[in-house]
């Protein structure tokens, strides 16, 4: 069983050619700028701080490595989307993502983010296709669940439903409510 909460902060790189050296399995997260990618980091470990998170989108703009349990690597990839300060997010991802994808025999599991209060825009979507195309698994996880009412998420569900995702592959999570990680902890254990 993988202790989670046994994580460290490992490094950031701007391409796959400078992860750390210590070859592991990877877990990537993908999501759209202020999905809430850190705030999952911190709740999957049960650290406050070991992913920095910020109110500005488009703050992380290099692959961060997190060693989780010196069992597999967690990998944060840049938001795709809106950023302040003029950055162009979805130039910055796909250069980046190009070289990460790439021959990585390490990636074993992607997990993309999607806010609970929005529907899957398009850069959602391109990245779900590629994933499908390349056969890499992957989760599609709903972050910020606790914000939802039951409307809301049915109409989360009918929306999700048309893009014919299998019911096992979502996971519907809130960083301020941990039971909703358990479930997604032991699915990434699963496949590793």
């Amino acid at each position: 069983m993988i202790n989670f909460a046994n994580a460290t902060f490992v490094k950031s790189c701007p391409s796959r050619n400078e992860k750390p050296q210590d070859i592991k399995t990877e877990v990537l997260i993908v999501g759209r700028s202020n999905v809430g990618k850190s705030s999952l980091i911190n709740a999957l470990t049960n650290r406050k701080r070991l992913a920095y998170t910020s109110s500005k989108p488009g703050h992380t703009r290099l692959l961060n490595y997190y060693d989780i349990d010196g069992k597999f690597y967690l990998v944060d990839a840049p938001g795709y989307g809106y950023a302040k300060g003029g950055i162009d997010l979805d130039k910055l991802f796909s250069e980046m993502m190009a070289s990460y994808f790439t021959n990585n025999t390490e990636l074993k599991l992607a997990l993309v983010l999607l806010d609970g209060r929005r529907t899957l825009t398009l850069d959602d979507k391109e990245i779900i296709n590629y994933l499908f195309t390349y056969q890499i698994p992957f989760y599609l996880v709903i972050t910020k669940t606790d914000k939802l009412n039951q409307s809301e998420k049915a109409a989360l569900n009918k929306h999700l439903n048309e893009y014919h995702i299998p019911a096992e592959q979502v996971f519907y999570t809130s960083s301020v409510q941990p039971k909703t990680l358990v479930s997604l902890q032991k699915a990434i254990e699963k496949n590793l």
